[in-house]
């Protein structure tokens, strides 16, 4: 069969740079006022949004591949989900960085054409919050609830309501790990106790508490020896979840188990990368506006303070690092485990 020939490709036309370089219209402009730095300031939040598209693209595929009833562990899925996750990291970074370019805006600037923003605001990035209901930060732990209902277009209000209604990349992750068996197989522990090893476990932790560390030891009960699921049923991760995950940041040098930890530790490194872009926001504000009240009405930069603080998404993993022992205390596993954790049994 003879190859179908394709028209070539022109990098302007690919790129779609009549329809991107002819997108920025200044209301300065509009209203014959000088304002040199506005152009600026809708370029690096055009910019922003572009980013923010290629975050929920990658995002979307890794819900995709945790989506799915078993993920192999040796296969290409879990090192293609730790892949677009540190991609996810370096974009964030980027973004945070891009906040100096902003920077160089000076406030005398940003008040030649403040006023003619009026409602307008960051607020109303409908992608950064599909971004975070999609890593699993949910309606009812949103800050400023009320604010948040108000300040959006009823359209957009859709968009966000539809995204925190699909499946959470927080909560596939859960389900993930509460699938693993390694720590609750009574064939690697050959004991009765389903608990064998966590009661193990909990002895070693103990005997390394000092005397003001020992309310840990309440927690510690709380989240992975629950006396039932009352117990842990206001945290996203359950009890079995939660075991796992200490379980695999305690043998993370196991063959079997590095992905993982790269994986949660790419969660985590998620949370604190959006979590320096929110407060570099917040520096930015403070240093910009002072305490004048947002665009969109807001109180400012402490509104975003308050949002920073409440919207960390992954913090009950963060949290397990409370519960770690040094290498030389932990438990040793048994061999059939060893093996099994190995890429070569």
């Amino acid at each position: 069969m003879e190859k179908k020939e394709r028209k070539p490709v022109y990098y302007s036309k690919y790129l779609q740079l009549n329809k991107i370089l002819e997108a920025q219209e200044p209301e300065s402009v509009k209203e014959g006022i000088v304002a040199n730095d506005e152009m600026l300031f809708i370029i690096i939040h055009q910019t922003y949004e572009l980013w923010f598209k290629q975050i929920l693209h990658e995002l979307e595929i890794v819900r995709a591949i945790f989506k799915q009833e078993n993920i192999y562990d040796n296969g290409p899925d879990l090192y293609n989900s730790v892949h677009r996750l540190k991609r996810v990291i370096k974009i964030l970074e980027v973004a945070v960085m891009q906040m100096g370019v902003l920077e160089t805006m000076t406030p005398l600037d940003f008040l030649d054409f403040r006023d003619l923003l009026r409602p307008a605001s960051g607020f109303q990035s409908i992608q950064f919050k599909m971004i975070e209901a999609t890593l699993g930060l949910n309606y009812e732990n949103r800050y400023g609830k009320s604010y948040y209902l108000s300040q959006l277009a009823p359209e957009d209000l859709d968009r966000v309501k539809n995204s925190e209604k699909e499946i959470s990349l927080l909560v596939l992750i859960n389900q993930w790990l509460e699938r693993m068996p390694f720590a609750k197989n009574n064939d690697y522990w050959q004991q009765d106790a389903t608990d064998f090893f966590w009661n193990k476990y909990r002895n070693a932790y103990s005997d390394s508490l000092s005397e003001v560390e020992m309310k840990n030891l309440e927690v510690f009960d709380a989240i992975f020896m629950p006396r039932s699921s009352e117990s842990v049923s206001k945290r996203a991760l359950s009890g079995d979840a939660s075991r796992s995950a200490l379980f695999i940041m305690l043998y993370r040098d196991h063959p079997l188990l590095q992905l993982p930890y790269e994986l949660l530790n790419s969660l985590l490194a998620i949370d604190e990368a959006m979590a320096m872009w929110r407060y570099r926001h917040i520096h930015l504000v403070q240093r910009t506006i002072g305490k004048r009240v947002g665009t969109g009405g807001s109180t400012g930069a402490d509104y975003l303070s308050h949002a920073a603080d409440s919207h960390y998404v992954f913090k009950e993993i963060a949290e397990l690092t409370s519960f770690l022992l040094p290498r030389n205390l932990l438990p040793v596993l048994p061999d059939t485990l060893v093996r099994d954790l190995s890429y070569h049994k």
